[in-house]
């Protein structure tokens, strides 16, 4: 079971939890995966138990990295945009329009790593 090979686009935040959600299918079903390729007794000789753990092992390691590079890349891509907008204000610190995207995208990193622990009232 490897994880989706595909490029992540941090652009749509819901797009890319699923992808997430997607990658752990290997560690969500741990339990499954181990049952069913590790042999019982009957069929210990028939299949070989350490190279299919060895597989599988390997398996849940590409998947841990994977999601992490994901979930690295994107906050650096949101940073970044952070830091762009954030240099523009220092050169135009009237523009309401810039301030305006300033304040969304400081906002959207705030909301991308605090979700599970905070959610701030509606009226901010």
């Amino acid at each position: 079971m490897a994880a989706p090979s595909g490029a992540a686009s941090c652009e749509d935040f819901a797009e890319s939890q699923e992808l997430l959600r997607v990658m752990r299918t290997i560690d969500d079903r741990i339990v499954h995966e181990l049952n069913t390729t590790i042999p019982t007794a009957s069929f210990v000789g028939k299949i070989d138990a350490g190279q299919t753990c060895k597989e599988l092992y390997q398996s849940l390691m590409d998947a841990h990295t994977s999601r992490e590079r994901i979930i690295k890349n994107c906050i650096a891509q949101t940073s970044s945009v952070v830091k762009t907008l954030r240099e523009e204000r220092e050169k135009a610190q009237d523009d309401v329009a810039l301030l305006k995207q300033l304040r969304k995208e400081q906002t959207k990193v705030f909301n991308e790593r605090c979700r599970i622990h905070y959610k701030p009232p509606k009226s901010q």
